[in-house]
């Protein structure tokens, strides 16, 4: 079962802290959501969207119920909220657009950028390889404070933060039970779970319905959808065999494999590749080198990602395991390449699928693309 979300136009929030005055002021303040704006979810299978009787239903995996609410909808303390009849129990109001939030990741962090909402954002985990400088500033002047990391937040930066909602991340360490404590509405954000890469970027859609961007989102949104999706049209119309790909490296004893269902792996192949591990029903898993090295000896390309200190070469991909320089696509000098050092590629390339997308083609195929394109994430290692 998912779990339903209601978003409206002014905030109630932190209910428990301020109280019905402070809950009857964010409403005053608030904006009227345009709930004519209708907000389709396409790819993405970790949320939905209904409007039943002016108010906005979304669902948020399975467990989490939330009610986004118009502002002139008011909720007596200690009242439920009606729901359309037929509808789960247990829905949280909440009126939006909400004024500030806590982002935990990088993943979140892409999506308020995109949609040029930086004054949203209250307070982050840490600046820590962080590129955006308009972040960075605002960290540095205090409109946006550093609340600790997950498993360790300080929950006194975080009520300074003063969020109307704080969007977490299940996936990671947690130590969300403190931060209950404090009253504040803890929202799930569940792109890291998708696996079609155009679902995990539709996720700003529903950062969108709760900073009161439905429209822009959209625009957004279909913007990406167009580019990515003409692209791969025209990669499905190539002819003749596909090369092959693998993706990982060697950390500390094992092999992180990309599994056939990660969203990488669709990547793979809507760019005219065919993976490696095409029938693993995983998103990922730890091999030993003798298992990865019988998997992708022969690949044609290899995909590595890394957070090199310093240029990156084929001398130290061999450095750091002597037997890499069996693989066929180390040999042929098919390396393709990104270091995280040097790219924000966590924070800004989860809505940018289009353009990871096209790095690869530049690569795999690139007669598709222009003669002077200039790749974003994405290069061959040079010999």
């Amino acid at each position: 079962m998912k779990v339903f979300v209601w978003i409206t136009a002014a905030m109630l929030l932190l209910a428990s802290c301020s109280g019905p005055k402070g809950r009857e002021a964010a409403v005053a303040n608030g904006s009227a959501a345009d709930t004519t704006v209708t907000v389709e979810v396409k790819y993405a299978t970790e949320f939905t969207v209904r409007d039943s009787a002016g108010i906005r239903l979304v669902d948020i995996g399975p467990r989490h119920h939330f009610a986004l609410l118009p502002t002139s909808v008011t909720v007596p303390e200690g009242s439920s909220v009606t729901v359309p009849e037929g509808s789960p129990k247990g829905y949280l109001p909440i009126h939006v657009p909400i004024h500030r939030a806590l982002c935990m990741t990088a993943l979140q962090l892409s999506n308020f950028t995109i949609l040029d909402a930086h004054d949203f954002i209250s307070g982050i985990t840490g600046t820590k390889n962080l590129f955006n400088e308009d972040i960075r500033r605002r960290v540095e002047d205090g409109r946006i404070v550093k609340i600790g990391m997950e498993g360790n937040f300080d929950t006194e930066m975080v009520l300074a933060a003063n969020p109307d909602v704080i969007f977490i991340s299940p996936s990671k360490r947690g130590g969300y039970d403190a931060i209950k404590e404090t009253g504040i509405t803890l929202v799930p954000h569940l792109g890291y779970k998708e696996l079609d890469p155009l679902g995990q970027a539709e996720w700003i859609k529903l950062v969108g319905l709760f900073i009161g961007k439905e429209a822009e989102a959209n625009a957004i949104f279909a913007s990406i959808e167009e580019r990515y999706n003409s692209l791969k049209l025209k990669v499905e119309s190539l002819e003749g065999e596909r090369p092959t790909i693998i993706s990982g490296e060697m950390h500390y004893g094992s092999w992180h494999a990309v599994g056939g269902k990660n969203y990488l792996a669709q990547i793979f192949r809507d760019a005219g590749a065919d993976y490696v591990i095409h029938d693993d029903e995983t998103s990922g898993e730890n091999l030993e080198f003798e298992k990865a090295y019988a998997l992708a000896a022969n690949a044609d390309y290899w995909r590595i990602l890394n957070s090199y200190p310093g240029d990156f070469s084929y001398e130290a991909l061999r450095a750091s395991e002597p037997r890499n320089e069996l693989f066929k696509a180390f040999r042929e000098h098919k390396v393709i390449y990104c270091n995280m050092r040097k790219t924000p590629y966590y924070e800004i390339a989860p809505v940018q699928p289009d353009v990871l997308l096209k790095d690869l083609v530049a690569i795999l195929h690139p007669e598709l693309v222009e003669s002077d394109y200039q790749p974003t994430f994405y290069r061959l290692l040079a010999p």
